[in-house]
């Protein structure tokens, strides 16, 4: 799969598992995200497609990079919304 494929999967995901926030962006937790099974079997590797989608500027997160199990509560927010 290229990035852009994974990319767009990934948004699709945060706004299935999420919510919108006060600022009307779609939210979801890394630890919802990461322990879906619908997202393990699509994402061979979601840290490296967030990292992918914040450096492009799609979703955005606290820190660098996430980890299951310390960032399970970080938010990831969709910037960029289709609908």
């Amino acid at each position: 799969m290229n990035v852009d494929h994974e990319i767009k999967l990934l948004t699709e995901h945060i706004r299935r598992l999420g919510s919108k926030n006060a600022d009307g962006k779609y939210s979801v937790k890394f630890g919802v995200l990461f322990s879906d099974d619908e997202c393990a079997n699509v994402f061979e590797a979601i840290v490296g497609t967030l990292k992918a989608a914040k450096k492009r500027k799609i979703v955005t997160f606290q820190g660098e990079l996430l980890l299951q199990g310390v960032h399970d509560n970080v938010d990831v927010v969709l910037l960029q919304d289709e609908d």
